[in-house]
């Protein structure tokens, strides 16, 4: 599973895309990698972006767990948004967003990365790069 992670600097919005086949042990692995650039960029929005995932081979279990969990982005004010195009990943993450709304009340799952853009009111981006 390849994810890389780019920011913008502007309207400090960390974005984080992952590709193929996304499973427990790496969404388990990408939450301490979100949580390390999070502090390291100083961002006050994030864009979780599954919209290039073809497999979801997550068990219901871990998703639920997550979603218990404390956030990767420990304050609740700070808008997140999932982007999850494929049904299934659609599907979970709407899970994930019932099961943790009490943690992460702002958190939005939508279909596109234009209506991530749009839910957060941020116009013409300019998304870099981070190592």
């Amino acid at each position: 599973m390849a994810y890389r992670f780019e920011f913008d600097h502007k309207n400090k919005v960390l974005w984080f895309r992952s590709e193929g086949q996304l499973t427990d042990e790496s969404l388990s692995e990408y939450s301490l990698a979100i949580r390390k650039y999070w502090v390291a960029t100083g961002a006050r929005a994030g864009i979780w972006d599954f919209s290039s995932v073809t497999d979801f081979t997550l068990t219901a279990d871990l998703i639920r767990r997550l979603a218990r969990q404390e956030p990767t982005l420990a304050d609740p004010s700070l808008p997140r948004v999932i982007v999850a195009s494929d049904s299934v990943g659609f599907g979970l993450s709407r899970m994930f967003q019932l099961a943790g709304e009490p943690k992460r009340p702002l958190l939005q799952v939508v279909r596109t990365f234009e209506e991530a853009l749009a839910a957060l009111n941020i116009q013409s981006p300019k998304f870099e790069p981070l190592e």
